[in-house]
């Protein structure tokens, strides 16, 4: 006899089980596959912005320094210029990937969600799937299954459009952190993103426009981390991945819904992809409790629109180096105002916003840097 679940959640990475958590928190029966096993881990700069901390201790989980390394801020750098901004609103922190999927798994295993480890969808119709080959019906679908999302392609809500396309690589050193901060190191089209993770180990994560780029080869042109590296040990594999700023055409329709990369990806360079799945999964969460889709689409739209208007500007100082440099050399003159802008992309709580008048003045304050 055929067993089922108010909602079936395919894909079992951050955004996927912060789904099933939100859901369960509110009383729904959720079942969460995915063909691939636990350690789940995947390339990012593994930094979780105050948005992001909060979102999780919604969902129930507490980051500490038990756990965690806290983060007092973001350092962007050139070959010229440094600017420092502290995040004045609360807190961030540093953590390998996989530490953080575990941590989600045992939250959700505690609330009673059930997992279908190594099992693939081979199947979906609008009201139940076959799990390897077995009827499961549902209620509610939910796509956490990343970029290629085969619930986006075959519930029509794909494709998406493309505006840029990328690539992050990423490993671990074994070193003693040199900063409480997250450093962010500019170059020609590529960034070096520094994280620290643990007392005794940073991530090194490389952002490029060039897919034959690779650690080693970034740190050539960064000769300052590549000296504080000096002789330490990579702690793990190099990895990578495609980072993409991608919209949908839609991220629910009827009983369908997309959380996470599946339904927008942000380009990595912004450092918000995990804080925003979070925040979409306990506005999911709801919005399956009410069966109501209406206010998720509402609220994802909304909570997107910062997080592109900074992935925009990021990338247009990636393209055009003299734009960089200009900017750096102003907010090196100018910290206060870098750290109400760090504040404001760290966006907990809401901070006041910049209003147009001082965009103005701040772009006319970067051409003539």
């Amino acid at each position: 006899m055929a067993t089922g679940a108010e909602v079936l959640i395919v894909g079992a990475g951050p955004a996927g089980i912060a789904t099933a958590i939100a859901a369960s928190q509110r009383g729904l029966r959720v079942t969460v596959a995915d063909a691939r096993r636990p350690p789940i881990d995947k390339p990012c700069g593994e930094g979780l912005l105050p948005e992001g901390v909060s979102a999780l201790r919604q969902l129930g989980i507490w980051l500490d320094s038990s756990v965690a390394f806290p983060i007092a801020g973001l350092r962007f750098s050139d070959e010229a210029s440094s600017a420092c901004g502290r995040i004045t609103r609360g807190a961030a922190f540093g953590l390998r990937r996989n530490v953080l999927h575990d941590l989600l798994v045992r939250r959700a295993v505690a609330l009673g969600v059930s997992f279908r480890w190594g099992t693939r969808v081979t199947e979906l119709n609008s009201d139940h799937a076959r799990l390897d080959g077995v009827l499961f019906p549902f209620h509610w679908l939910v796509g956490a299954d990343g970029q290629r999302s085969i619930v986006r392609k075959l519930s029509g809500l794909g494709p998406r459009r493309v505006r840029s396309a990328r690539f992050g690589f990423r490993c671990h050193f074994a070193v003693t952190p040199w900063s409480e901060f997250v450093e962010v190191y500019w170059g020609e089209h590529c960034q070096i993103y520094v994280t620290p993770t643990g007392p005794d180990e940073i991530c090194l994560a490389v952002l490029t426009s060039d897919p034959q780029m690779r650690v080693a080869h970034a740190l050539k042109h960064f000769p300052s981390v590549a000296r504080r590296l000096d002789d330490a040990c990579r702690s793990s594999e190099e990895t990578g991945c495609q980072t993409v700023l991608e919209f949908p055409r839609s991220m629910a329709r009827g009983n369908v819904a997309l959380v996470g990369d599946a339904s927008f990806t942000i380009d990595g360079i912004t450092g918000q992809g995990m804080s925003l799945a979070f925040q979409q999964a306990l506005r999911l969460g709801d919005a399956l409790a009410s069966e109501d889709l209406g206010p998720y689409r509402a609220a994802h739209r909304e909570m997107m629109q910062e997080p592109v208007r900074m992935a925009r500007l990021l990338l247009l100082l990636d393209r055009q180096a003299w734009l960089r440099r200009k900017a750096l050399r102003m907010f090196s003159a100018n910290p206060k105002l870098f750290s109400r802008l760090i504040s404001s992309h760290a966006n907990c709580p809401k901070p006041a916003p910049i209003r147009a008048g001082e965009m103005f003045d701040l772009g006319w304050q970067v051409l003539r840097a």
